[in-house]
């Protein structure tokens, strides 16, 4: 496995939890801007971290397949249905699908980093990436 994956993502990981630990339910519900808040954005992270984890546990079982996706649909769902999501919970679900995909990350074989990267899916391992757009989003709109 890429060490580097790793290290990153455990970097943006503890980002997020030094970001929303103790994030009081008024920061949490604040714009973010493009009809998104605070929340939302935390439920669009964990919602792709664990999309993330169920294709990698997938193709460990199937192998590394491609499957489109309609990314803008399905951020839009995300963003309507966060909104059903009671607040406090959000920065939970964003540190715990975290954690989780991160460590999957660390274990997978080094042929299904491979097979992964090959596919042109570097994205769904190096997920420190995603997390860093977003948090900067988040940062900002917090710095108000």
């Amino acid at each position: 496995m890429n060490a580097s994956y790793v290290e990153e993502n455990a970097a943006q990981r503890r980002r997020l939890s030094a970001l929303t630990m103790g994030l009081p339910e008024a920061e949490l519900g604040r714009d973010v801007g493009n009809g998104w808040s605070v929340a939302a954005k935390l439920v669009h992270l964990a919602f792709w971290d664990r999309y993330c984890l169920a294709l990698i546990q997938q193709w460990e079982r199937m192998g590394v397949t491609s499957s489109p996706a309609e990314v803008d649909a399905i951020n839009e769902a995300v963003r309507v249905l966060s909104a059903a999501i009671p607040l406090a919970a959000t920065a939970e679900l964003a540190r715990a699908a975290a954690e989780a995909v991160d460590q999957k990350v660390e274990q997978i074989t080094d042929e299904l980093a491979a097979a992964i990267e090959g596919a042109g899916r570097t994205r769904v391992l190096r997920r420190s990436e995603h997390r860093r757009e977003h948090l900067d989003q988040i940062e900002r709109a917090l710095a108000g």
